[in-house]
């Protein structure tokens, strides 16, 4: 699992911070998280090949958060795109993006499906044999989600020492892989836990922004591997947090550390700060294990 920022400050883009937009990898498939202006220029920085992205995911219908979305969209007609591109997102995304091709005359060469969403509470949204996302309800100024992305665990390991020394036929090996037990031809059944190893464990990736502190989430993100959580102010601008329903630095520390996350990554910070380090340094007086987004940076999860 691989996370690159393309962008992790609000409101406006500057010549040298964007909004927010993410690349999450997993398992080979690649989902793209909120696309705020200038996403595909940014994918294009970090050598990243969109074209696999089949699945894109907008927290809310703030411009900063899809506003690079109807650019991407046609880039991806321009380039001859032929595989469907499925949109999550909410109830009038649809609309807003038609309206655009519409009035363009830009239609795509490509299917191009929307899935609204308007639920107040956590649902799966996507699934496949792999992964698993599902909402994050959050708490904005306008209906916003975040997603939960889940890895599912992978077949077990064989080992190989075993298989051999028993002189299992390699036609068994997928069998195995998937948990079963194996009968000899001299009768003796050999359990599974002889012949494989535990899969690594699988992992999860938790998205929250924009939100104002909203504990409602903690049951839905605990104990997940990493959590990106909104920072827009300081501690010095609650107040401000408040009024336009953000958080601070702090308080996406308290969430962290109620919901037993092993990290936390903060993000969406507002331009009005001149170091970022200040969101670190408030963030760890509440929960150890803090990292920075910063537009370009790739973690490893």
């Amino acid at each position: 699992m691989k996370l690159t920022i393309l962008g992790c400050y609000a409101a406006t883009p500057r010549t040298i911070t964007n909004p927010t937009s993410q690349l999450l990898e997993i398992n080979n498939r690649m989902f793209l998280i909120d696309c705020g202006e200038g996403t595909q220029v940014q994918l294009r920085k970090n050598k990243i090949k969109f074209s696999k992205i089949n699945q894109v995911f907008i927290s809310h219908l703030h411009g900063d958060h899809f506003f690079g979305l109807i650019g991407l969209i046609s880039t991806f007609s321009l380039l001859g795109r032929t595989t469907d591109l499925h949109i999550y997102g909410p109830k009038g995304i649809k609309e807003i993006i038609l309206l655009q091709l519409r009035l363009s005359n830009s239609w795509t060469n490509y299917g191009l499906y929307f899935h609204e969403l308007e639920s107040d509470e956590s649902e799966t949204i996507f699934e496949d044999e792999k992964v698993l996302v599902k909402t994050i309800p959050l708490k904005h100024r306008v209906y916003t989600n975040g997603f939960l992305f889940q890895e599912k665990a992978g077949a077990r390991k064989l080992n190989m020492d075993a298989v051999l020394n028993y002189e299992i036929e390699s036609c068994y090996y997928q069998k195995i892989k998937n948990g079963k037990d194996i009968t000899l031809e001299d009768g003796r059944i050999i359990p599974n836990s002889e012949l494989t190893f535990d899969p690594l464990p699988p992992k999860s990736y938790a998205f929250c922004s924009d939100t104002v502190y909203y504990e409602a989430v903690i049951p839905i993100i605990e104990n997940v591997d990493v959590l990106y959580h909104e920072s827009t102010f300081l501690e010095s601008e609650e107040g401000l947090a408040q009024k336009t329903l953000h958080s601070t630095a702090k308080e996406a520390a308290r969430i962290a550390l109620k919901a037993n996350v092993k990290q936390l990554i903060l993000g969406h910070y507002s331009t009005r700060y001149e170091s970022i380090t200040l969101f670190k340094e408030e963030a760890e007086t509440v929960f150890p294990e803090v990292l920075l987004a910063e537009d370009g940076k790739t973690f490893e999860l």
